[in-house]
């Protein structure tokens, strides 16, 4: 009985104890430090003990690039370079959280923090200005905002830490910095499509934002992508196709590049996930990108982080004539498979199905692409040809030698899948093999669906041939165009007058194709 007074006091000094702890941690560890204190925009702790990192507030790729920052802090990263899609928090935790821990942690330290426009560095400077006036990070480091110097983009601490804020374009001038982070420098679509504003923008970049760092700073870029040519693009190396690690860049300099696409499209996604898995389920619903799938060339770009050229060099853009509705009657069609018949080796395996109208006009109606087994790719071409019926199969000889070919034969025969097959030599290389395929589009186009999920893969390679890493699905393309030389004869004279994207036939429902 006489001990019961005293429990109350026995807890309270254990959890006073936890707390300095965990405290004490949070001085030198990111991820608690984002644990303990109120993150502006995000579900707070819970009964001021903070919540666990395992909650719904961190998703696994804040986990990751808190580690790397964490790894910038610590001095074994000196630049990196995080690729992330809009509305993935990734300024949440590069621009304010990060910045007002590294300030308490180590005395004296300037950040600099720069984006498109001024307005944006101060509102990370009003939100990272909110996180050190709390009193846990009084608590935790010792310090607390300066009152001499306590404006949004441009704020102090007792200890000597600075924040500075300032648009990339106003001209950065003042003191340097211990350290840099610059967060969307591109605006939207209208800056990156204008050279000028990418040469301003890569100017300031060089000549007014990195002669402000001090010896032996650290610097950090986040983004979202918008245009091949923007500031990642030109420190990324050529051929860049989404890898994350160590990458030697053409700055001259090696980065630390973390790449974070909307769905996973790598074998070796940097947070482990199965090719076409969503990032932050817990937060984006399943239906969350539909919408942007809509718009090839944006998804590619921004939620993909695989922008493609406006024009390609080989193929170009206006050659892709992306259509909705149905498919219109009386297609024939062929396909064509570019095989690898390795899994997991770095080589995709491509079916493509072709389909010409009665005027002549190509629809790219189907596309598989992954990599697969024999078994997996196996069936997927039995299956489109038990779709689509095609009149003709293009594939390379050397591919289908040896196993392949009567694995292949053997399941077409189980399963009643029944299509005449050409094989072409891979004579010459691969620009030549694409040509018929590149003049048939060049006169009438190729017509592909808007809601297609292939859509934006196949666009940023198609338009980045023959200097992207990738060319698998082109290869299927050409060996189709090799078909078709084969087996449909030249076209007729073509009509005068205008190019028509809606056409007069209808379909089954009495709709009709419409170019968007």
């Amino acid at each position: 009985m006489n001990d019961s007074p005293e429990k109350p006091q026995v807890q309270l000094r254990s959890k006073r104890k936890q707390r300095g702890q965990r405290h004490e941690l949070a001085r030198t560890d990111l991820r608690t430090f984002a644990a303990s204190i109120d993150i502006p925009g995000v579900p707070g702790p819970r009964d001021g003990e903070g919540v666990r990192l395992g909650d719904a507030r961190f998703g696994k790729h804040h986990l990751l690039w808190l580690d790397c920052l964490q790894q910038v802090e610590d001095g074994e990263i000196k630049r990196l370079l995080g690729l992330m899609p809009p509305g993935s928090a990734k300024s949440t935790y590069t621009s304010m959280l990060f910045p007002a821990h590294v300030m308490g942690r180590f005395p004296k330290t300037q950040v600099l923090v720069t984006s498109y426009g001024s307005g944006l560095p101060r509102k990370f400077g009003r939100k990272a200005r909110g996180i050190v006036r709390q009193p846990v990070y009084r608590e935790i480091f010792g310090t607390a905002l300066s009152k001499e110097s306590a404006a949004a983009d441009q704020f102090a601490l007792g200890n000597g830490s600075e924040f500075m804020g300032a648009g990339i374009l106003a001209g950065i001038t003042g003191n340097r910095a211990d350290g840099i982070v610059w967060d969307d420098l591109i605006k939207g679509s209208d800056q990156a499509a204008s050279k000028r504003i990418r040469d301003r923008t890569w100017d300031a970049y060089t000549d007014d934002l990195l002669t402000r760092k001090k010896q032996g700073a650290w610097e950090i870029g986040i983004t979202t992508r918008w245009h091949e040519d923007d500031v990642a693009g030109r420190i990324l190396p050529e051929n860049y196709n989404g890898e994350s690690g160590d990458i030697a860049c053409r700055d001259g300099n090696t980065w630390h590049v973390v790449c974070i696409p909307a769905e996973a499209e790598r074998a070796d996604d940097v947070l482990g996930r199965a090719i076409g898995e969503r990032l932050w389920p817990e937060h984006f619903a399943a239906d969350h990108f539909t919408p942007f799938k809509r718009h090839a060339r944006s998804w590619a770009a921004l939620y993909q982080q695989r922008p493609a050229p406006e024009e390609g060099d080989y193929f170009k853009a206006e050659w892709l004539r992306v259509v909705e509705r149905r498919l219109p009657p009386n297609l024939r069609t062929w396909g064509a498979s570019d095989y690898a018949v390795s899994a997991g080796k770095g080589d995709y395996t491509v079916h493509v199905v072709v389909g010409l109208d009665p005027q002549g006009r190509m629809y790219l109606v189907d596309l598989w692409r992954r990599q697969s087994a024999s078994l997996e790719w196996a069936e997927a071409f039995c299956d489109l040809v038990e779709r689509w019926k095609p009149i003709g199969w293009a594939e390379e000889s050397g591919q289908i030698a040896g196993s392949v070919g009567p694995f292949l034969e053997k399941r077409m025969r189980e399963r009643g899948a029944h299509v005449y097959r050409q094989q072409f030599a891979a004579r010459f290389d691969k620009s030549v093999r694409a040509q018929s395929i590149r003049g048939r589009m060049a006169l009438d186009g190729l017509y592909v669906p808007a809601d297609a999920p292939w859509l934006a893969g196949f666009r940023a390679e198609l338009l980045a041939f023959p200097t992207g890493r990738h060319d698998d699905q082109v290869d299927a393309l050409g060996l189709i165009g090799q078909l078709l030389d084969r087996m449909v004869p030249p076209a007729g004279p073509k009509q005068s007058g205008p190019r028509r994207d809606r056409w007069d036939r209808p379909d089954d429902d009495g709709g009709s194709w419409k170019t968007l």
